[in-house]
């Protein structure tokens, strides 16, 4: 498999949707370990809030594909923040994880937010995540003391099966 990677355009919205929403929620997600299927049901993302990020001014939606298909096999949304590069929706196919496809999503993510000379990558988990956050930890990411709510009662970020959900912010420096 060659991979490449550019930048998502409208032609990539279904695909986005498909592949973030089978790497987060539902039985599709169980078969990797990204799964949030146990913590909240319904949808992670659609295809409004996917054209909205490729719009969106200083927001990019990098994404991995095989070269030789045309498969998307993960994605990373990266949004300019001043002198810090919010990173978000790190999404690999289920079936492809552990194949080190996430961390070449993570050094893309780097060098755009060296070339946005942005002098740190920043993002949110949910708090109860400790297995991510743990493999975030391992990438250089460290926990800040903000926390973000869950946005309760807003379906497009899923139905939560689980109560006191929040987001810990998490930054690394950029090299």
């Amino acid at each position: 498999m060659h991979i490449e990677f550019t930048q998502a355009d409208e032609s990539h919205i279904e695909a986005l949707v498909q592949l973030v929403n089978s790497a987060y929620r539902g039985d599709s997600s169980k078969k990797g370990w990204t799964t949030e299927a146990d913590l909240l049901a319904g949808q992670r993302i659609d295809s409004q809030q996917v054209a909205e990020l490729i719009k969106k001014q200083n927001s990019v939606i990098l994404i991995s594909e095989d070269d030789d298909t045309g498969k998307l096999l993960g994605c990373v949304h990266l949004e300019q923040q001043g002198q810090k590069c919010y990173l978000g929706m790190l999404t690999v196919d289920p079936t492809l994880q552990k194949k080190g496809i996430g961390n070449m999503l993570l050094a893309e993510s780097e060098a755009f937010a060296q070339f946005w000379d942005c002098t740190h990558l920043r993002m949110t988990v949910i708090s109860v995540r400790s297995e991510l956050i743990a493999w975030y930890e391992k990438k250089g990411f460290r926990k800040t003391s903000e926390t973000q709510p869950f946005p309760y009662g807003d379906e497009r970020f899923g139905i939560p099966k689980v109560p006191d959900l929040h987001f810990v912010a998490m930054e690394k420096p950029v090299r």
